[in-house]
């Protein structure tokens, strides 16, 4: 029988076996090869750490995703249906549809869409900041950190630009293979020196430390999404 795995929300659906677990618990399942579809409940930031540990123990389970972060980027570029209707579609005993989303590496960490230590990783600082009171859901403390910001970003970005020790991969920007330190596509290796032993980085909107002052960016894989 199908097996489905949830993770951050308690789902039920006629028909269907689903599990439910919180991410926390995700790295201590020890039964993950029995999953034929795992639904990621949240916004890009869990899909990143989602797949992260699923290439570390090489699982190959289609991903459904439940959009209900702020920005949802990978969900929106695949256009993926509602929950709903993947769910219907699976108790039915018809198979879904997929598509290929790569992703990437950044020294041991890994990301599908988003990479830098430019203005988005200052974005994000702010935008994470903001995060309390009415701003706590919702896109507006990421609107006022982009008009916090501006200022600043339009003196630095062009400098920012020109250095060896800034970058910003951006995939969906696939059109323009590099533009100084921005990248919109990883076709091979990149090597970055940062100088610096402690890093903060933005990947797919969250912010990690990289204890090395060599980054090395590559592709790693791919996930099927149902879509």
């Amino acid at each position: 029988m199908m097996k489905i795995l949830s993770i951050n929300k308690v789902i039920q659906y006629d028909g269907l076996s689903i599990t439910n677990i919180q991410e926390s618990e995700l790295a201590s399942q020890s039964n993950m090869d029995e999953f034929d579809y795992i639904i990621i409940n949240g916004g890009d930031g869990t899909i990143r750490r989602v797949v992260k540990l699923l290439h570390s123990i090489q699982h190959q389970a289609q991903c459904i995703l439940n959009p209900t972060g702020s920005f949802n980027v990978i969900a929106k570029l695949h256009r993926v249906p509602k929950l709903e209707t993947i769910l219907h579609t699976l108790a039915q005993g018809q198979t879904p549809q997929t598509k290929k989303q790569p992703y990437y590496a950044l020294n041991d960490e890994v990301f599908l869409f988003s990479a830098g230590n430019m203005g988005d990783l200052q974005h994000i600082f702010l935008s994470e900041t903001l995060r309390f009171g009415i701003l706590k859901k919702g896109m507006a403390k990421y609107v006022l950190a982009v008009l916090f910001l501006l200022p600043v970003h339009l003196i630095m970005t062009p400098f920012m630009l020109l250095s060896p020790r800034r970058f910003f991969v951006f995939t969906p920007a696939s059109f323009i293979r590099k533009f100084g330190s921005l990248y919109g596509r990883v076709e091979k290796e990149i090597i970055i020196d940062l100088e610096n032993n402690y890093n903060l980085i933005e990947l797919d909107g969250d912010v990690v430390t990289v204890v090395e002052s060599t980054l090395t960016i590559k592709p790693l894989g791919s996930i099927e999404i149902v879509s």
